[in-house]
């Protein structure tokens, strides 16, 4: 398997700080679940690499590549939103409240895509009747406290897939969502990921979802990862950190 994402020895330093530490993994158009307790670094690593950190934060990495471009050097501009698409746990601190969510997709397709103004619009229509919105028409004229959280998070979706990217960072993308909507949002990343042949980093603290949804898990803990497995075996994992995450989940019988 060609290798979409390689990073070595990537470090985030906040007020000295290492909030990251030394973690390295490769992978594919494949799906990389990312679990821990909160703290544990997983976000500041997903925005690591978008390079997105936060002001004062200090980056390094012996190598931070994106199928064969070199983050650490690259123009961002170029790769973010258009290769890398960067999903957040809660549309109502993503979306733009002053602009109707159709005319946000339609803005990120003319920036990407460069699609002109019909075309565009056209197309963020046909993107939120992709996501399971009826009405697609009405919905796009609403602003984002106008709609509920799992509408809300279905237009972030259309929106970070409009540019059709090649790799998907989804954090906590169903943590506001009650379990039935969380549901209907993953079989939605899950068809998508697949129709488009995507990679898919997904951040979360729920290591049933992780377990079912992902081919392989990396496990954090301090800013550094502690375990990497396949994900069917992640019920059989032998490092404590991750046998305590196992041990705390809530089930109906305990």
């Amino acid at each position: 398997m060609t290798d979409l994402l390689a990073i070595e020895d990537l470090s985030v330093t906040i007020a000295d700080r290492d909030v990251v530490r030394g973690v390295g993994f490769t992978m594919g158009r494949e799906r990389i679940g990312i679990v821990g307790e909160s703290g544990a670094g997983k976000s500041m690593l997903g925005r690591a690499i978008m390079r997105l950190l936060p002001p004062g934060a200090a980056m390094s990495a012996a190598r931070l590549e994106f199928d064969g471009v070199d983050l650490r050097k690259a123009d961002m501009r170029r790769v973010r939103g258009k290769r890398i698409a960067l999903i957040l746990q809660d549309p109502r601190f993503s979306l733009n409240p002053a602009m109707p969510v159709g005319a946000q997709i339609a803005e990120t397709l003319r920036t990407h895509r460069r699609l002109d103004a019909r075309s565009a619009k056209a197309e963020a229509l046909r993107l939120i009747d992709s996501v399971r919105i009826r009405d697609a028409e009405m919905i796009s004229r609403r602003y984002p406290h106008q709609l509920s959280g799992g509408m809300g998070q279905r237009i972030m979706i259309a929106m970070m897939l409009a540019p059709d990217p090649d790799l998907l960072i989804a954090d906590e993308p169903t943590s506001a969502l009650d379990a039935s909507v969380a549901g209907g949002v993953l079989a939605l990343l899950d068809a998508e990921v697949t129709r488009r042949g995507m990679g898919i980093i997904l951040i979360s603290h729920d290591l049933d979802l992780v377990a079912a949804f992902c081919d392989q898990v990396l496990v954090m803990k301090d800013g550094a990862i502690v375990e990497s497995m396949a994900a069917c075996d992640l019920a059989n994992a032998r490092h404590p950190y991750t046998r305590q995450l196992l041990a705390a989940r809530l089930t109906l019988d305990a």
